[in-house]
C-alpha cells in the first residue's frame, strides 16, 4: 500500500481584499486598506499548486468562502434585497460591513485539523473544521469549511467529518496551524503535536498580554479526543507567550514539522526541552531530528517579516526534503543566508524552492496558511474526490475561470458594489461544476 501527504491549497476568492481585519497578525494590519489584485492572488496560488504537482506532489485543491457573506449581515438585522443589505451595511455599520467580505479564507491551513487513519482508534481520517472564534469574519467560515470537506471527502468508509467546536472562547480552535505530525513515513502511526496559546479553564497559567492567544489546551484536547487519538501518541506544546506578543499569531508563524523533522525558532514554546523530549520518547527509537533556529541566526521579527516558518516543509518523490519558500526570504538577507547554510548543511532538509506569493504575504499568510496538509493512502485517496486533484486539465481549467471571473484591481470600497457579489457568485457557482462540489455555498442552497 502506498501512502502520500496531499496538499490542499486553498483557491483564493474572487473578492481577495486587505481589510487588515486580524488584530495580532503584523502583516495583515500593515497593508490594511491597500488595493489588491484578486487575480494576481489566485494565479500565484495556481502557480505554486502546479509547481508541487510537478514535483510529483499529491495536490489538491480547496474552494474559496463566498464573501461578501450576505446572510451574516441579514441574521444581524440588515434587510432589503441583497443590494440594499449591502449599502445599509456599509454605510451604517462599515467594520462589520468589512468583516463580511473577508479574504480569509484563503488560509486553508485554518480551515480544519486532520487526523490520518493510522492514528485514530477506528482506522479512518477525521476531520474538525476549525471553529475560528478569536475573530468574527474567521468564525463565519466552519459551516461551509464542513460542507465543502463533506464533499471533498464524502466516502463514510474511509473519512468520517465533525462538527467544529463550540462557538466560544474556551473551545477557541484555529486548525491545522497550530497542530503538527510527526511519523517515520505517512503510512506510519504518528505522534500528533497540539500546539495551543492557553488555558481556557484556568487563568492562572501563563498567557499572553498584548495579542490573543487563539488556540486554547482545551479545544486541542477536545479534538484528541474526537479524532481518537491515544495518550501514546499526543504531545500538548504551549506555544511561548512572549512569542505571541511579538506578532506570531499561530505556531505555521514560528515552527513547522514534516515526517521526521521540526524545523523550530528557539523562542517558539514554552518548556521546550521536556516537551521535545516527550516527542521524541513518543516517537520511538527511530531518528527524530530537531531544527533549532536561535534567535541570534533568525530574529522572530525577521522570521515574522519573511514567514520563515510559514513554509511548506515536503518530502517530493525523490527523497530531498524541500522548504518552499516566499521569495520574501529569499530578499532578505539574514534569512536567506541561514536557508542556504541550511540546505548545504548535510541535514535532513536538502532543498529550498522560493515561489512569489506576494498577494498572500501582504494579507498576513505564507506558503504554509494556503494548504491544509492530509495525509491518505492510495485507496483513501482513490476515495476522495478526483475533480479536486490537481493535473494539467485542471490547472488550465482554473486559470481560464480565473481569468475570466476575476478583477485585476479590488479596493475596499468597491466590496459594496453590487455587480462583485453578483460576479463571485457566478464564478463560484461554476466552480463547484469544475470541482464536482454540489452546492455548498448559502446561496446555492435557499
Amino acid at each position: 500500500m502506498q501512502h502520500f501527504e496531499v496538499n490542499y491549497d486553498g483557491l483564493v476568492g474572487p473578492t481577495h481584499n486587505y481589510a487588515g481585519l486580524s488584530f495580532g497578525n503584523v502583516a495583515s494590519l500593515a497593508n490594511a486598506k491597500s488595493s489588491s489584485s484578486p487575480k494576481d492572488a489566485a494565479l500565484q496560488g495556481l502557480r505554486k499548486m502546479k509547481a508541487l504537482h510537478d514535483m510529483g506532489m499529491k495536490q489538491g485543491v480547496l474552494a474559496p468562502q463566498e464573501r461578501p457573506d450576505i446572510f451574516a449581515l441579514r441574521r444581524v438585522g440588515f434587510s432589503g434585497t441583497d443590494a440594499e443589505v449591502l449599502y445599509k451595511a456599509a454605510t451604517q455599520a462599515p467594520a462589520i460591513f468589512q468583516a463580511v467580505c473577508s479574504a480569509s479564507s484563503m488560509w486553508t491551513a485554518n480551515a480544519a485539523t486532520v487526523s490520518p487513519s493510522a492514528d485514530t482508534a477506528n482506522g479512518k481520517v477525521h476531520f474538525t473544521p476549525a471553529n475560528l472564534t478569536n475573530k468574527y469574519h474567521r468564525s463565519l467560515e466552519p459551516q461551509t469549511s464542513g460542507r465543502i470537506l463533506q464533499a471533498m471527502f464524502g466516502n463514510e468508509r474511509y473519512f468520517q467529518h465533525h462538527q467544529h467546536l463550540p462557538d466560544n472562547e474556551h473551545f477557541g480552535d484555529e486548525g491545522a496551524a497550530n497542530h503538527t505530525r510527526l511519523c517515520r513515513e505517512y503510512g506510519h502511526a504518528g505522534v500528533e503535536v497540539f500546539v495551543y496559546g492557553r488555558y481556557a479553564f484556568d487563568s492562572s497559567k501563563p498567557a499572553p498580554s498584548r495579542y490573543p492567544a487563539r488556540q486554547t489546551y482545551e479545544a486541542s484536547e477536545a479534538i484528541a479526543r474526537l479524532h481518537g487519538l491515544s495518550e501514546d501518541n499526543t504531545v500538548y506544546l504551549q506555544q511561548n507567550p512572549n512569542v505571541i506578543d511579538q506578532g506570531v499569531f499561530h505556531n505555521d508563524v514560528i515552527a513547522v514539522g514534516n515526517q521526521n523533522v521540526l524545523f523550530y525558532h528557539e523562542q517558539a514554546f514554552s518548556d521546550t526541552d521536556a516537551k521535545l523530549a516527550e516527542i521524541q520518547q513518543k516517537f520511538g527509537d527511530s531518528e527524530l531530528h530537531f531544527i533549532k533556529v536561535a534567535t541570534d541566526q533568525v530574529s522572530v521579527e525577521d522570521a515574522v517579516k519573511t514567514y520563515l516558518f510559514n513554509t511548506q516543509l515536503i518530502t517530493p518523490p525523490d527523497g530531498k526534503m524541500t522548504i518552499v519558500a516566499p521569495t520574501d526570504c529569499q530578499e532578505n538577507e539574514r534569512v536567506n543566508a541561514y536557508l542556504q547554510e541550511l540546505v548545504s548543511s548535510g541535514g535532513p532538509i536538502q532543498r529550498v524552492e522560493f515561489f512569489d506569493v506576494k498577494q498572500s504575504m501582504r494579507n498576513g499568510g505564507g506558503p504554509a496558511c494556503l494548504r491544509l496538509r492530509v495525509a491518505l493512502n492510495d485507496s483513501e485517496l482513490e476515495a476522495a474526490n478526483q475533480h479536486c486533484l490537481m493535473s494539467d486539465q485542471l490547472f488550465e481549467r482554473l486559470n481560464q475561470w480565473v481569468n475570466k471571473h476575476y478583477r485585476d484591481e479590488l479596493a475596499v470600497d468597491d466590496l459594496r458594489d453590487p455587480a462583485l457579489l453578483e460576479e463571485s457568485r457566478s464564478a463560484l457557482d461554476e466552480l463547484t461544476q469544475i470541482l464536482k462540489l454540489g452546492s455548498v455555498y448559502a446561496f446555492q442552497r435557499t
